[in-house]
């Protein structure tokens, strides 16, 4: 059976104020193109289909195309992770056309999706993300005591469902969709922190025994498969959305999933709309990169002792599709507490001293005559006022 497993599409969001949807239709596209090409047999979707709960409606056009798309070729089956709603994402599931599964509720956990194979019957489970405050009393019977709050409990319940309904299917493959951060994953900045009580992920143990286990949540593609002691995967997210990400492998992954114990995964490069590229130095030593990165996305951090003049238009010349800039001198300690204004201060030596800060370096005899003249100016204001 050939597998294609992809996550954390997060269609909505923006990269630093820059709209991702005309890339996130590309990459829908693609993904629709690669699923015939490579004749998958079904695309897996554990989580974050979408930015937040409450999608635009154009994110919400956009999901309902490409799973048009993909009905008309291959099983679909999507579970919510933390940025989604689950009764939104999984509205209307009974409606859904034949191919589509929104596995979005917590009993739904025991009623997996089983596609046929010529080695037999794959059990696909979709457990969507997992909020431990909810499933501690959800996955317990309603006389018994809640789970422990955390992820660790909620978890470990939850795939406890999952072996035992799989062992009333001998023989069965199964594959489970997870959201969640399992320890000796690499995380990343645009990831929303999960912590319970100051503990975020799901120790690897937890989630061993399954044939393959589809993860989403994390953002780089990654292999735990040695850490989990079975085939398990992070796709990570089709596009970057912090430049902590900009050494990522963006990726989906065709899954080749044989008889027990024969698993194979082929990593499949996303199309990314441009680099994302981090330049650090003095303003000029970062000009100096324009020829080469004019055309990425960057982020200028600018170490110039003294704050450049006109440093955001000289940056932006340099790079049209700049989206951050930080100003952080070499060598100014950082951390340091603000200075303390004392109520019988110079005025103007506290404008000095303000100038100094923002900018690095001390005002130019010719700077202090200015701000004197306009000090002075503003006292004469107020005494004819």
């Amino acid at each position: 059976m050939r597998i294609l497993h992809t996550s954390d599409w997060h269609l909505g969001r923006t990269l630093h104020k820059v709209d991702l949807h005309e890339h996130q239709a590309a990459f829908l596209d693609w993904l629709v193109e690669t699923v015939v090409e490579r004749a998958v047999d079904v695309v897996v979707v554990p989580g974050d289909v979408y930015d937040r709960a409450v999608p635009a409606v154009s994110s919400v056009r956009l999901l309902d195309r490409a799973l048009a798309r993909m009905a008309e070729h291959t099983t679909v089956i999507i579970t919510p992770g933390n940025h989604d709603s689950a009764d939104r994402l999984g509205f209307g599931r009974e409606l859904m056309r034949a191919g589509i599964h929104l596995l979005t509720d917590l009993p739904g956990i025991e009623h997996p999706v089983s596609v046929e194979d010529e080695y037999g019957e794959v059990l696909f489970f979709g457990l969507p993300y997992l909020e431990p405050d909810v499933a501690r009393t959800a996955l317990v019977g309603r006389e018994e005591a809640p789970l422990a709050r955390s992820h660790e409990a909620v978890t470990r319940a939850a795939l406890d469902r999952v072996r035992e309904r799989a062992a009333a299917h001998p023989g069965a493959r199964t594959v489970v969709l997870a959201h969640t951060f399992v320890t000796g994953g690499e995380g990343s900045d645009s990831e929303r922190d999960l912590s319970v009580g100051g503990v975020d992920s799901v120790p690897a143990g937890v989630l061993s025994g399954i044939d393959y286990l589809a993860l989403g949540h994390l953002h780089g593609c990654q292999d735990l498969t040695a850490t989990v002691g079975a085939p398990a995967w992070y796709s990570g997210s089709p596009l970057a959305f912090s430049f902590s990400e900009r050494r990522h492998r963006k990726a989906v992954l065709l899954v080749e999933l044989g008889e027990r114990g024969q698993v194979e995964v082929e990593r499949l490069a996303t199309p990314v709309p441009r680099r994302l590229t981090e330049l650090r130095g003095t303003l000029e030593e970062i000009l100096a990169e324009g020829e080469e990165h004019g055309g990425d996305w960057v982020k200028a951090v600018v170490t110039d002792p003294a704050r450049p003049a006109h440093l955001q238009e000289r940056l932006r010349e340099a790079f049209p599709e700049l989206l951050l800039t930080e100003y952080a001198p070499e060598g100014r300690e950082q951390g340091a507490a603000a200075p303390v204004v004392r109520r019988e201060a110079d005025p103007l030596e506290v404008i000095d001293q303000f100038l100094t800060d923002a900018t690095g370096g001390a005002p130019s005899p010719a700077e202090h005559d200015v701000l004197e003249q306009a000090y002075a100016h503003v006292r004469r204001e107020q005494a004819a006022s």
